[in-house]
């Protein structure tokens, strides 16, 4: 398989991908026809922020498995498009977090101080001591919006400067922030309170433009601002008319609306200090998440193992062992039950019992949609595209769980609602591992999930297995296993025929006109 790495990122990353047997290719640079006309050729890329993978170019990629991101940034992706052509979208979430806030603080100090006009100034032989009086962080309030990996670790290093923290972040919890010795306030509060005010959040709907004319009003007179997070989050114009009117006194930007920001009047400003998005360069970060990325994206394509992917919940290696008999189990279930059930499915419950109760419930679910999905589908559904298929067709999910399993240490099931009739398909884990589907709707019944099978309706009537046996036999099919299930003697039955070679429409329509033969479908899984 072949990796393109379209931007600069360390040598050794590049070394640990040929490392795992991938073939790499270096080209950076590309403009985007150029990109779209190589993609096509690689099963995975990696990208820094010059790259930009838009829905066109994801488009073009026709064999593309996986896009992995040095860094956590993934404003140059559309992870969208990404998601419905089934490509894993992988990023290095932590490895910048340390440089970034320590980039921050850097900015933060040298806006109170002046220090770069101070040097701009005695390197054109100037001595301008008045003119660049700076103020004091101590005791001021450091208002941080988005409290995250980068955002805690500014105030912790904030903290050590005895600055008062205070901080917007709607999923952080009271009592955790009370933990980290930050002030929980809302952003109306924080605006309103901060000397100093910086941007730690990704740049969504709800972020874009979110420190504008009318927000920078509430502010304190004479506030500063930094962003060290992402471009678009602040209205550039407007946070250049509040310095120009005084209402802001100062501003430290490492990131733009369009980068690089040529003719920005933003950038010319005295008061305005800038970097050209340094917030991840150090020698440190740069090999952290180009080791880090280079290693998710060969364990992706070469063991299939999913870390850090934005678009499937990711499975920690300390969890892959519990884990992999789970998916396999889940998606064999959700194999059987597409072919079993013959009328269009209105919701899907995934029910974890016993054991399984206990377990990460997300990837078992998605593997359950894909194997859903997967025979009518074919090779356009995998483990990241599933749960928007599911939706897209109108497939309600559910996930239940309960610590009973029965006679079962553990068990899943799939409970799944059509227009007509509801259906239970159950299985459970031999010595820890092997799958077993162990009940079809009330029939309680041994199968191992795996080739072909005919699963068979019949009356409990004595010849019918040795009919079934005798028309195979003459036509050349071996049995390799067969399993059967009642609800009551001499009532309905069930019969499962594993058998070791295909066999045609023909050769299933002789067996239904065999007697006490209710209906025959064949179920294929190979997975």
């Amino acid at each position: 398989m072949r990796v393109l790495i379209s931007d600069n990122i360390s040598s050794e990353g590049v070394e640990i991908l040929k490392q795992a047997g991938l073939e790499v290719d270096v080209k950076v640079g590309m403009q985007k026809d150029e990109l779209k006309e190589c993609l096509p050729n690689y099963e995975g890329i990696v990208i820094r922020s010059a790259t930009k993978l838009t829905a066109d170019v994801i488009e073009a990629a026709t064999k593309l498995k996986v896009i992995g991101r040095a860094g956590s940034g993934l404003d140059n992706v559309d992870k969208t498009a990404a998601t419905r052509k089934g490509i894993v979208v992988m990023n290095t979430p932590g490895g910048n977090t340390i440089t970034t806030a320590e980039h921050t603080m850097s900015m933060m100090l040298s806006l109170a101080r002046k220090v770069p006009q101070a040097t701009q100034s005695m390197k054109e032989g100037e001595w301008e001591k008045k003119k660049f009086m700076g103020v004091e962080l101590y005791n001021k309030t450091l208002g941080i919006v988005g409290i995250g990996n980068i955002g805690s670790q500014v105030a912790k290093k904030a903290q050590g400067l005895e600055m008062n923290v205070i901080g917007y972040d709607p999923f952080l919890q009271e009592e955790l922030a009370l933990q980290m010795g930050i002030k929980k306030v809302s952003v109306e509060e924080l605006f309103k309170s901060a000397d100093f005010i910086t941007i730690h959040t990704p740049l969504t709907a709800e972020t874009n433009n979110l420190i504008n004319k009318t927000s920078i009003a509430t502010m304190k007179d004479g506030v500063r601002i930094i962003n060290c997070a992402r471009g678009g989050i602040i209205n550039e114009q407007d946070l250049y008319d509040a310095i120009k009117s005084g209402k802001v006194a100062g501003a430290a930007i490492d990131v733009f609306e369009k980068e690089p920001p040529v003719d920005s009047p933003l950038v010319k400003l005295d008061e305005v200090i800038c970097t050209p998005h340094l917030g991840a360069s150090t020698l440190e970060a740069q090999e952290n998440v180009a080791l880090a990325v280079a290693q998710q994206v060969a364990d992706y394509l070469v063991n299939g193992t999913i870390r850090n992917a934005v678009n499937f919940p990711s499975i920690p290696a300390d969890q892959v062992s519990t884990l992999k008999p789970y998916i396999d189990l889940a998606e064999k279930l959700g194999g059987f039950a597409c072919q079993f059930i013959e009328d269009e499915v209105k919701e899907i419950n995934v029910e974890l019992c016993g054991e399984a109760s206990e377990i990460n419930d997300a990837p078992v679910t998605v593997a359950a949609l894909k194997g859903f999905l997967s025979p009518i589908l074919e090779a356009t559904v995998n483990f990241v595209n599933a749960s928007v298929i599911a939706k897209e067709r109108g497939i309600e999910v559910k996930v239940t769980k309960s610590k009973e399993a029965g006679d079962y240490y553990t068990m899943l099931s799939l409970k799944i609602k059509s227009e007509r009739a509801e259906y239970v398909i159950s299985g459970t884990l031999f010595s820890k591992r092997d799958p077993r589907i162990i009940k079809v709707n009330n029939f309680y019944i041994e199968i191992i999930p795996d080739g072909i099978m005919l699963f068979i309706n019949n009356n409990d009537k004595p010849g019918v297995i040795g009919n079934i046996g005798n028309m195979l036999g003459q036509a050349g099919i071996n049995i390799a296993r067969m399993n059967f299930g009642r609800e009551t003697k001499g009532g309905r039955a069930v019969s499962v025929v594993s058998v070791d070679s295909d066999l045609g429409a023909d050769m299933l329509n002789h067996i239904k006109g065999l007697p006490n033969i209710l209906s025959v479908k064949k179920i294929t899984i190979n997975i």
